[in-house]
């Protein structure tokens, strides 16, 4: 149904992808998810949901500045395969000076953008929201899980900010503690200390891509996930990370993950849409 729909594009004409800062990329990519399913649907729900955002943001328009929308990746391949097409689709959007916005599906699809970031800007950092730490090496035999992907990310050299983490094992607290680029704001520190801003390492890279596993919110904000643990960011805690962000540091791309559609219930969709809307704004504003 939203195959040929813009994102937003119910409040604007559509833009070429040369006018518009802001590239969305559909990846509608489900083949290790563990628990819940649906995924797959994500891209589209958003999409939809967002005809029924209004434009204007409350401070800003960031539609002002073009919203583009690819064709959905072709998630019929191999993992590796998949994976490869999306770090393609974001080197292009990257090359073009334009900021990719990855829309999924599950976990694992960040990595491709990410690659693709650090090979155009060769050093970055991820600023990554999350129920769940994606440390484990491997997930039912899987070392591309969506319970793997922050582990391939670091292994590439791509130092982490993890936020909202609650459901982790011994595996991936093992090995936090090993590596001293992976900085941890776990959700029970976040409420017990009521931190809600991100105090970086000095050497933390100032081209950073986001990435927001849905789940990262807590259940009551977005319900329709793969594993909706409880205990969760608040809407509005969520934003004050990142507007915690200095404006010495450049927000490069970002992704919005995990979301699985309910049938009977757009409430996670709208909230993936205007969470995903958002971010444009904060981005948009930085760069003026």
């Amino acid at each position: 149904m939203t195959a040929e729909l813009f994102f937003l594009e119910s409040e604007s004409e559509r833009r070429s992808p040369e006018n518009s800062l802001f590239h969305i990329l559909p990846v509608p990519y489900e083949k290790t998810v563990s628990y819940g399913t649906g995924t797959a649907g994500g891209p589209d729900a958003i999409i939809a949901s967002s005809q029924q955002l209004e434009a204007f943001d409350g401070i800003s328009l960031p539609l002002e500045h073009g919203i583009y929308t690819h064709k959905p990746v072709d998630c019929s391949g191999t993992d590796t395969e998949v994976l490869a097409a999306i770090e393609r689709e974001t080197a292009s959007i990257l090359a073009m000076g334009k900021i990719p916005v990855i829309l999924g599906g599950e976990h694992t699809v960040s990595y491709g953008p990410i690659m693709a970031a650090k090979k155009h800007f060769d050093v970055i950092g991820v600023v990554h929201f999350d129920a769940h730490a994606d440390l484990r090496n491997e997930l039912d035999g899987s070392e591309y899980s969506h319970a793997c992907v922050m582990r391939r990310v670091h292994e590439k050299g791509v130092p982490l900010v993890q936020i909202g983490i609650r459901s982790f094992s011994m595996e991936e607290q093992r090995y936090r503690d090993a590596n001293s680029d992976i900085t941890c704001y776990n959700a029970s520190y976040i409420y017990r200390e009521n931190c809600f801003s991100i105090d970086f390492p000095e050497d933390f890279p100032d081209d950073i891509y986001i990435s927001v596993d849905v789940d990262g919110l807590d259940p009551s904000v977005i319900p329709h996930t793969g594993t909706p643990v409880p205990g969760g960011l608040f809407w509005y805690d969520f934003f004050k990370f990142v507007e915690s962000i200095p404006a010495s540091k450049r927000i490069i791309g970002f992704d919005v993950v995990e979301l699985a559609p309910a049938e009977g219930s757009s409430v996670s969709d709208f909230a993936a849409a205007q969470l995903a809307y958002n971010l444009m704004g904060i981005i948009s504003r930085r760069m003026k």
